[in-house]
């Protein structure tokens, strides 16, 4: 593996500690200009957007847990500018109900910045969980 490939998957890590820690700035700071943020399913927070949708929704997502969420990489393959990570999370909802939730996150990186965040996940215990359907 390259210095590309390990500096992108340092960016994978650098992300899913962002995420726990809910560190908007740094989120601003390491999405490029043209990020594109994809997340599976028919949930409200599925689908496509952009970095301004992304970071503009981020406080809603973690309003839902008031203690925090806590992220988890468990496996990362890199290739390219492309990172598959295998991750986890963990946290008690607002009104008190555990959400663990296995991912698959593909990151997409160009010079130092993600351009390129896809999240696929158990979107039924998403669902009932987050949503409450």
């Amino acid at each position: 593996m390259g210095q590309q490939e390990e500096q992108n998957k340092q960016l994978a890590r650098d992300m899913i500690d962002a995420l726990t820690r809910a560190d908007v700035e740094w989120v601003k700071e390491n999405y490029a200009e043209d990020f594109r943020i994809w997340v599976t399913g028919s949930l409200p927070f599925s689908g496509e957007g952009d970095k301004a949708g992304a970071v503009a929704g981020m406080p809603a997502v973690l309003d839902l847990f008031p203690k925090g969420l806590t992220f988890t990489a468990h496996n990362m393959v890199a290739e390219g500018e492309t990172v598959a990570i295998e991750a986890s999370s963990s946290g008690l909802t607002f009104r008190g109900d555990q959400y663990s939730q296995e991912y698959h996150f593909v990151m997409r990186a160009r010079d130092g910045k993600i351009t390129e965040w896809k999240e696929y996940m158990d979107t039924e215990h998403a669902r009932k969980v987050l949503v409450g359907e």
